[in-house]
Parts: C-alpha cells; sequence; structure tokens
C-alpha cells in the first residue's frame, strides 16, 4: 500500500500507528515519500514519546525488517543528540526506563543479526550515559540474562545475541575516561569473568574435543563462532578490569588457560593432514588473532603485571621463535630477485593479513612494548604504593634479565635487517601494479607500525639502537662497510643495510665518516641503470633525508644533484615511486638549518620545475599533498629568490586548483603555498592579487559549501597578502573586507585570525574601514559583552588603531564621527558600564560586596581607549560619557570615572599604556573643572611617578618613549604592514609628546586660568599632602 504525508510535520500527530506509516514510507524507494517521511521524522525527534514509539516498532519482530532497522537507527542516534540530562529536549525519565526495561531482553530475541548488533550498540551508549550512577546494575543485569541463556538449551542464538551485547557494553565503558566509570567497571570485572569464562571454556572445550578426536562428522560451528564472540569480550574485560593483573588469580587461571589454547589452536591450522572445513579454520585463526591482540594490550597498558605474570618470558620466547621462523620465510622471498622484479604472485585484492605474519606482528608489537617497559616506563600521577614500586623494578629486572639480553639484541638486530627489512614479491608486484598507492602505503604515519610488518621490524630495530648502542654499533658498522663496497651487487641486501643505516643515523652520526661514502658510493650507485637498481635510488632518497638533519658538514652540493637527478623522468629507472619518495625526502634536505640558498640556487630551477611536473602527474589527494607541502618548503627556503619562479608557480596552481574538485587537502596546500609566495615575494605580491582574491573571496564565504575545509588556510593566504600589499593595491582587496563581518559574529575557531585581519585593513585602508564602522562597530560590541580575554583585547586593539587612524586621516572631526559610530552601536556604553561596575565593586568591602566582571587588564585597555579621546579633545571624552551615560546627571559621570581611573593607575603596568593615560588625565586640565583639579594630589602621584620610570637615566632631557628621528626605525626588510605601524607609531602623540613638557604646558595653563601662582595655592594646591608636594616637587618640572 502506498502511503504519502501530505500535511506538516506539526500538524501530524503523535502515535505507534502514525509512526509505523512514516517509518515505512521513510524506508521505502520513493524519493518523495522518502524525503517527506524523513521530515516528518525530524519533526517528532523532540516530541516526548517518540523514542519509546520506535522501540515499541522494533521489538516487534512481525514487521519489515528495512522499518525495524530504520527504528533503531533513528533510535540509536536520537540517544546520542537526547540522551544527555543536560540536552535541550532531552529524553524524559519515565521514557527512558521504558526503553532501558526492553533493550536488553528485545536484543537478546532477536532474530536478524544485522538488527541485534544496532540494538547492541544502542545497549552500550545507554549504558555510557547511565553506569553507574542511574543505571548500577547495568553490567549484573545483562551478565544475569547471560547466565540464564547459557544454562539454557532452548535457543542457541540467544547467547550469541547476549554475548554481542555484553561485547558492545564492554567496548564502549573500556574507553570511558572518567575514573568512577573505570573503577565501577572493575568491581563488576570478576562478576563478568566468571560467568564468560565458564561459556568459554565449555563452547572451547567442545570444539577442541572434536578436533582431537578427528572426526569426520560436521565440526560444532556454533561452538565455535560462540567461543569466539566470548573470547572478544575476555581480551576487552582481562585489560579493563584490573590494573595489576599479576595479583589476581582468576586472571592468572584465564590467562593460562587462553594461553593453552592458543598453543593447541595453533597446532591444529599449523597441521597440514588436519582438515576442516574453511569457515571453522577462519574463525580458528580469529581465535588465535584475538588472544594474540590480548598478549600485546596486556603488554602495553599493564606492563608491570604483564612481566610478572609467570608465564610471560616463556611467552616471549615463544613469540620470538615464531618471528624467526617466519623471517626466514619472509626473507627468503627476495632471494634470487635481485636481478629481475617481474614474475611474483601477489596476493587477492581484500585479502587479510597471513596468520603467521599476523602473529609474528604482534610478536614485535610485544618486543617493543617490553622495550619501552625497561627503558621508557610510562609516567604516571597515580599514587604509587611501595608494592607497586617494588613490582616495577622486579618486572623491569626480568624482562632485561631474562629477555632483553644483549645477545638477544644482537641476534634481533641481524634477524630484522637480514629478514624483515627486504622487500617481499607482494612489495615488488604492487610497486609495478599501484606505484603511488604502495609509496603513499610505505610512507604512512606512525599508525602504520601497528598493521605492517616491515614498519614495525624497523621501530623495533630503532629502539634497539637506542638503548643498545655500545652493543649493537660496533657490528652494524661492520656489515655497513663490507656492503657499502662497490663488490656487493646484491640489491635486496644492500636495501636493507642502507634503511639500518638510515634508520640509526641520530646514533651512528658521529660513528661513521659519511661524505665519502656519498661521495664514492652513492653517487655512482644513484646511476647504476640496471633491473632492480630502483629499490635501491628509492632507499638512497631515503637515507639522504635521514642522514642531513642530524650530520653536519655533508656535501650539499652533490646532494642536490643527486635529488635532481632522481627527480628526472626522462631517466626509466626512476619509475613513479623513485621520483614520490624524492619528492617527499626534497622537504627534509632543505629544511635543515645549513640549508644554504647560493648553494642552492643553480639547480633550484630544474627542481622547482621537476617537481612540479610530479605533483600534476601523481593523483591520489595524499601524495599530491606531500609533494605540496615539499614545494611550499622550498618557496619558504628559497624566500626572495623565489621571484624568478613565481610565474610557473602561479601558473601550475589553477588548473591543479581545478582538477582538485572536493579533495580539500589539495586545496588546503595550494592555498598554503600562496601564502607563503606572497609573503616571498613581498611587495611583488600585488601583480597576482587577480588570481589570489578570488581564491580568497570563494573560500571565506560563509555561505559557500567548502567555507568550512578551507576558511583557516584562505584566512592565512588573505593575511599574508593583505601584511605585504602596497598602498596602491588598497582598491583590489577592499571589496574582500566585506567577507570578514560574516565571520565576526559567533565565537568560531577563525575569530581570532579574522580580528587579526580586520586589524590589518586598518593599517592598509584606514579611510574606507572607517566609512565601513557602521557594519563593523555592532558585532565588535557584541564581542566585548562576553568574549574571552583574548578576544576583547583584539577588538579593544582594532578600535583604538580606528581611533588613532581618525586623529591622524581627518583630525578632531573624524574622531568626533568615529565616536558617534561607536555611541550608536552601544560600544562606548557597554565600556562605560563595565567600568562603572569595577567602581561600584571597588566602592564595597566584605561577603557582600559587589562583584566585577572586568579584569585589570581589559580595565586598562578600556581606560587607555577612553585616553585616546581625551587627549584629542576632552570636551569630545566629556560629550560621549554624558552620551553612554544619560541617566546620570551632567558631569557626574567624569566625576566617578576620574576615581576609578585614578585607583586604577598604578594597576598599569604596560609603557606606552601607562604614558598615555597619563598623558590623558594631564590634558583634562584643560578644562580648569573643579572636578580634575580636585584631584590634583592624585595627579602629583601620577606625574610624580611616571618622571621616574620614564626618564630613568640621568640627564635626560626627553623621555624614553619619545622618537625624535622618524627614520630610526627603519628597514628595507620590512614587510609593508610593518612600514605602515611604524609610520603610526611615530605618529602617535604618546612617541610624538614629551612627558615633562606637556605636563608642565597643562599645569602652567591651570596656574594662569587660576589667577595665578597665589591664587593656584590658596584654592588647589593647599589641598595637596606636604609629602606628595616635596617629592614632585624634587622633579623641577615647575
Amino acid at each position: 500500500m502506498q502511503f504519502a504525508i501530505e500535511v506538516a510535520g506539526e500538524a501530524n500527530p503523535l502515535s505507534v500507528q502514525t509512526l509505523y506509516q512514516t517509518l515505512s514510507a521513510a524506508s521505502s524507494t520513493n524519493p518523495q515519500q522518502i524525503k517527506s517521511g524523513a521530515q516528518q521524522l525530524q519533526n517528532w525527534e523532540k516530541q516526548p514519546g517518540y523514542y519509546s514509539s520506535l522501540q515499541s516498532i522494533f521489538v516487534d519482530v512481525s514487521l519489515p525488517v528495512e522499518v525495524r532497522h530504520l527504528c533503531i537507527i533513528q533510535l540509536k542516534n536520537g540517544i546520542d543528540k537526547y540522551w544527555r540530562k543536560t540536552a535541550t529536549n532531552s529524553i524524559q525519565k519515565t521514557e527512558k526506563d521504558q526503553i532501558r526495561s526492553r533493550c536488553i531482553e528485545s536484543g537478546i530475541k532477536e532474530p536478524n543479526p544485522r538488527l541485534a548488533l544496532q540494538n547492541a550498540v544502542m545497549v552500550a551508549k545507554i549504558v555510557r550515559y547511565e553506569y553507574p550512577l542511574d543505571w548500577p546494575d547495568a553490567i549484573s543485569s545483562i551478565v544475569s540474562s547471560l547466565r540464564l541463556v547459557s544454562r539454557s538449551s532452548g535457543n542457541p542464538l540467544e547467547l550469541t545475541r547476549a554475548l554481542l551485547i555484553l561485547l558492545e557494553v564492554i567496548k564502549e565503558l573500556s574507553t570511558a575516561r572518567i575514573q568512577r566509570t573505570r573503577a565501577s567497571l572493575q568491581a563488576a570485572a570478576l562478576e563478568v569473568l566468571q560467568v564468560l569464562g565458564k561459556i568459554y571454556h565449555d563452547k572451547a572445550q567442545d570444539w577442541m574435543t572434536f578436533l582431537s578426536q578427528r572426526n569426520d562428522g560436521e565440526a560444532p560451528v556454533v561452538s565455535v563462532e560462540q567461543s569466539l564472540l566470548a573470547l572478544r569480550v575476555l581480551r576487552r574485560i582481562l585489560v579493563a578490569g584490573w590494573d595489576f593483573p599479576n595479583r589476581s588469580s582468576e586472571f592468572q587461571d584465564t590467562w593460562n588457560l587462553l594461553n593453552n589454547h592458543f598453543r593447541d589452536i595453533l597446532a591444529h591450522v599449523s597441521n597440514p593432514t588436519h582438515t576442516f572445513g574453511g569457515d571453522v579454520r577462519h574463525m580458528l585463526e580469529k581465535h588465535l588473532r584475538q588472544i594474540a591482540k590480548l598478549h600485546v594490550n596486556v603488554a602495553k597498558d599493564h606492563p608491570t603485571g604483564f612481566a610478572l605474570l609467570h608465564s610471560s618470558i616463556p611467552l616471549l620466547s615463544a613469540y620470538w621463535s615464531l618471528i624467526s621462523r617466519f623471517g626466514e620465510s619472509f626473507g627468503s622471498q627476495a632471494a634470487g630477485n635481485t636481478s629481475e622484479m617481474n614474475g611474483h604472485v601477489r596476493e587477492g585484492e581484500g585479502q587479510i593479513m597471513p596468520l603467521v605474519e599476523f602473529l609474528s606482528l604482534k610478536g614485535l608489537q610485544l618486543v617493543r612494548a617490553c622495550l619501552k617497559m625497561v627503558f621508557n616506563p610510562a609516567q604516571t600521577f597515580r599514587y604509587q604504593k611501595d608494592e607497586d614500586k617494588v613490582d616495577k623494578t622486579r618486572s623491569r629486572d626480568l624482562i632485561k634479565g631474562d629477555f632483553l639480553t644483549e645477545t638477544f639484541a644482537q641476534t634481533a638486530m641481524q634477524t630484522l635487517i637480514t629478514q624483515f627489512f627486504v622487500f617481499t614479491p607482494r612489495d615488488i608486484q604492487e610497486w609495478e601494479d599501484q606505484p603511488e598507492e604502495w609509496e603513499q602505503k610505505e610512507a604512512g604515519d606512525e599508525d602504520v607500525a601497528e598493521f605492517a610488518i616491515r614498519p614495525c621490524a624497523e621501530k623495533v630495530f630503532l629502539d634497539l639502537m637506542l638503548n643498545y648502542k655500545m652493543q649493537l654499533i660496533h657490528p652494524l658498522v661492520s656489515v655497513f662497510g663490507q656492503v657499502a663496497s662497490s663488490a656487493t651487487k646484491d640489491v635486496f641486501l644492500k636495501n636493507s643495510v642502507y634503511a639500518a643505516i638510515g634508520l640509526a643515523a641520530p646514533v651512528l652520526s658521529d660513528r661513521i665518516d659519511f661524505n665519502p661514502f656519498l661521495r664514492e658510493t652513492l653517487k655512482s650507485e644513484v646511476q647504476i641503470q640496471q633491473p632492480g637498481y630502483n629499490v635501491l635510488r628509492r632507499r638512497i632518497a631515503i637515507v639522504l633525508g635521514q642522514w642531513l638533519p642530524v650530520k653536519t658538514g655533508l656535501d650539499r652540493e652533490l646532494v642536490y644533484q643527486i635529488f635532481q637527478h632522481l627527480l628526472n623522468k626522462d631517466d626509466s629507472w626512476n619509475d613513479l615511486v623513485v621520483r614520490i619518495t624524492a619528492g617527499r625526502q626534497l622537504k627534509e634536505i632543505i629544511l635543515p638549518f645549513e640549508f644554504n640558498n647560493e648553494t642552492f640556487k643553480p639547480y633550484s630551477a630544474t627542481i622547482l620545475n621537476r617537481l612540479m611536473a610530479l605533483i600534476d602527474e601523481v593523483e591520489l589527494s595524499e601524495t599530491k599533498f606531500a609533494l605540496l607541502s615539499t614545494l611550499s618548503v622550498l618557496i619558504q627556503s628559497l624566500d626572495e629568490q623565489i621571484s624568478p619562479f613565481a610565474d610557473e608557480i602561479i601558473a601550475f596552481l589553477p588548473p591543479l586548483w581545478d582538477q582538485a574538485g572536493k579533495e580539500f587537502l589539495t586545496k588546503q596546500s595550494i592555498l598554503g603555498i600562496l601564502s607563503t609566495l606572497m609573503s616571498a615575494l613581498q611587495g611583488d605580491s600585488q601583480k597576482y592579487h587577480h588570481l589570489v582574491i578570488p581564491l580568497i573571496d570563494s573560500s571565506v564565504n560563509v555561505q559557500s559549501d567548502t567555507y568550512d575545509q578551507l576558511v583557516e588556510d584562505a584566512l592565512g593566504l588573505w593575511e599574508a597578502s593583505l601584511q605585504r600589499a602596497p598602498s596602491a593595491a588598497v582598491s583590489q582587496l577592499v571589496p574582500l573586507a566585506s567577507r570578514l563581518f560574516p565571520m565576526l559574529e559567533g565565537g568560531s575557531d577563525v575569530l581570532p585570525t579574522a580580528l587579526g585581519i580586520v586589524e590589518t585593513y586598518v593599517y592598509l585602508a584606514p579611510h574606507e574601514m572607517l566609512q565601513s564602522t557602521g557594519t563593523l562597530l555592532p558585532p565588535l560590541t557584541n564581542l566585548l559583552k562576553g568574549a574571552r580575554r583574548e578576544v576583547t583585547g583584539s577588538v579593544l586593539s582594532i578600535v583604538e588603531l580606528l581611533m588613532r587612524s581618525a586623529s591622524e586621516v581627518g583630525g578632531n572631526e573624524a574622531l568626533t564621527a568615529l565616536t558617534l559610530q561607536l555611541l550608536s552601536a552601544q560600544f562606548l556604553q557597554t565600556i562605560v558600564v563595565g567600568l562603572h561596575g569595577a567602581y561600584e565593586s571597588h566602592q564595597t568591602t566584605g561577603p557582600h560586596r559587589s562583584k566585577t566582571w572586568l579584569d585589570i587588564l581589559v580595565e586598562t585597555d578600556y581606560l587607555s581607549l577612553l585616553s585616546r579621546l581625551a587627549l584629542s579633545s576632552p570636551d569630545l571624552l566629556l560629550s560621549a560619557l554624558d552620551a553612554a551615560m544619560p541617566e546620570q546627571r551632567q558631569g557626574e559621570t567624569i566625576d566617578w570615572i576620574l576615581s576609578e581611573w585614578f585607583r586604577h593607575f598604578d594597576n598599569i603596568s604596560h609603557p606606552e599604556k601607562k604614558k598615555l593615560n597619563s598623558l590623558a588625565l594631564t590634558a583634562l586640565l584643560q578644562t580648569n573643572q573643579p572636578w580634575v583639579l580636585i584631584h590634583l594630589q592624585d595627579l602629583m602621584t601620577v606625574w610624580t611617578e611616571v618622571i621616574l620610570e620614564f626618564y630613568n637615566d640621568e640627564g635626560a632631557t626627553t623621555d624614553c618613549l619619545m622618537y625624535s628621528n622618524p627614520d630610526a626605525l627603519k628597514d628595507d626588510h620590512k614587510t609593508a604592514e610593518e612600514e605602515r605601524q611604524r609610520k603610526l607609531i611615530f605618529a602617535d602623540p604618546v612617541h610624538r609628546l614629551d612627558l615633562k613638557t606637556f605636563i608642565c604646558e597643562h599645569l602652567q595653563q591651570a596656574i594662569d586660568t587660576a589667577g595665578g601662582n597665589a591664587a593656584f595655592q590658596a584654592q588647589w594646591v593647599v589641598n595637596v599632602d606636604q609629602e606628595v608636594l616635596q617629592e614632585f616637587g624634587r622633579l623641577g618640572v615647575m
């Protein structure tokens, strides 16, 4: 039956029937019904009863699977959004109780495996939120259900479903960071282990008996599946449930049982005479993989406990024996392939790692965990008892003495280099068939060692070299000397030894004279054109990238020649893998502090062109990103010398941008390169604005689909372009400024950068920015009211800069116009209200004291803005204050502001702000009003303090902040913005006016206005303390 929703969501009342009809529509194949149904569900999701109704439909197994699947997905997503008590429109407690009461039982009886998994995930999410406070018996309820179904001889599927629920719950809780949750899980761990351990033991016994008797009948597949599921839960509860596994007999019993099973299962699957179905073999191998993961998890998370378990040393030895045996076949796969790279069989797509290789990988990870335990143990802030400290020492001594011996280190180094650093036929085949994918996999991040055996072997080798230097350096250098000779033709052996030398570069930098090796061996080997030498060319690029950052005095010119050669596509042995590797490693060659532009200059054009051609050739976005990163570093290192190549780079980037489509990594890299290029070109960057401005405009448009992905990098490019732009570029860049205003509306991550760009615009185009204050000031006012300190400081800095610019470009008239805009936007009102709150707070004491949100630094910035107005025109300040506080009597506002201003003056630590405030307070004497003259003692105290501070040199004729020579700070290497800042600094009264002279002139004016010295003394000086008067008199101002 077709069902269409034709009424608005709000008009459709929620009931189980209407919900079912809507779900049927939303899960249909009709696009219109899907759209209207989804909209209706979205309208209902905030209504009480919606999620319990979803569950009511889900638990009815007679309904269509598609409808029920949509139910559980909606329910699971709703728990993420609305289960928390603090969430808006959160699910009510009664509805939560109803959902909780049915979720476990319905999950156990669910026949569909896909729906059972979604329900188990939903239960886990609920438990994560509710356990232990609101659902303290969550785990015990699941365990009770598990115990019940395990004893039942009815439907075996119920046991599988109960195990699945417990698995998802333990997975969720074991990742919790809240200590209360972890402690509660550990408290329940023993109960879980007892029930789960018995289930695992019983089910494993079923199929192990079958295997040992070699019955010809059908294998107990259900028992194998259930024991595997139980084992997956066991692995997680054993790791999360105990901090000291060596102190728990229950843990040790389970650990020993699993180790015995590990041995027995491995013997079964390794025995070629044992034949059983592929599915059973696959599940048995999964048992081995789970137990191996358990070994590594315990060793990493509880290293001390792992070491002190009785079977740990034999277990480690067994793993190393397995690794050594596997290494013999792994390493021999490359034998006989030194002369040709074809004819190897490749594993089929999608195949998982072979079992023995997986177990060997886990064994290597165990060795790494032991090395970390002994030589670099994790530090903890948790209180350690004496017993803990003793156990930690015992465990290190045990592992180091019985496993990580010097003999082991030497044997392990040899095994790793000769057997695990080699390339397998699979590597060679992938190199040829999928060069980019293989190179990207090899160049992966730190996590690659968790999933691939050769990268993990390299990590183990480096750990051994760092911790057994004295024992390993000599044999490694000896082998290197033998292999490095030109007589050795075994390319794959050389590749392995060179890999070891590269990895150990930090250790060997003082033990190997690398220059002769570079000049006599690498220089010739990189030019050999024989089968297999492309492998060595790739390795040489990597080794040079590893050695140059740690070894000084290398022949860099020869290194540049080698990389120039390796990037040459015309040489057929420089295949794509070789050239991509060289492109990646070039960044490591350029970054070290010894890089010299002049030495690199002869090779720069060729290397740049070949690098850009390579970027254009590769297809993977990750590879493009890496090579673009190299290009960015190269541009940054060449700095101004990049100018001759700027046209080529600029011409190269637009097609790359178009090709990128939705590959944002590439576009982010392009924006970063342009930013670096603009910085290097300085004033010459203007001629590329026709390309840069449209990219910025499209990337910072808040309505754009790419805004979230590109805005940060686009802002960096925007800022770099503005800072280097000459004044002549104003007309090109100003229209772009309108994109900034929406970014100032909220507290986004890019807000600090956006505010910095606003400030840059004020320096570049003061006229235009002053004309835009009607749009700019309202969002700045909103930021001033509720932003954090850094944002508030940036906002006040922008407004102060606008004031300085207004005074510079238009005098008092422009400043008056700006003041009116500040009042219109409620900006000045916000400042005055904040200062009034601080004033009232300082007038009260005791427990009921009035509190202020204004901190010292923000108050200093507030008063500095008022200082700009006062210094320009005291009358303008008075008018602005009266307009900002119309409810107060005329003149009342300035009275309390002066009291707060003088009180706060001692808290002003910034020298320029201190001088600015002292100049402003002095300028108020021009009004000759009693409200300022009554503070003559405060003024003299301020004058005494600032004069003593700013005339610190005996005999100084001007204060130390006064700049008399406008060219004193001129620097040809400064950016255009820094030059604009320099000019504005010299126009600032803080640096133009001499403090003593300013005070003397204004004080003399006040004396003259009062009728002379005697009248001034009698009317105002008489109120000044003699001590203050004497201190001021000693300065000789008057």
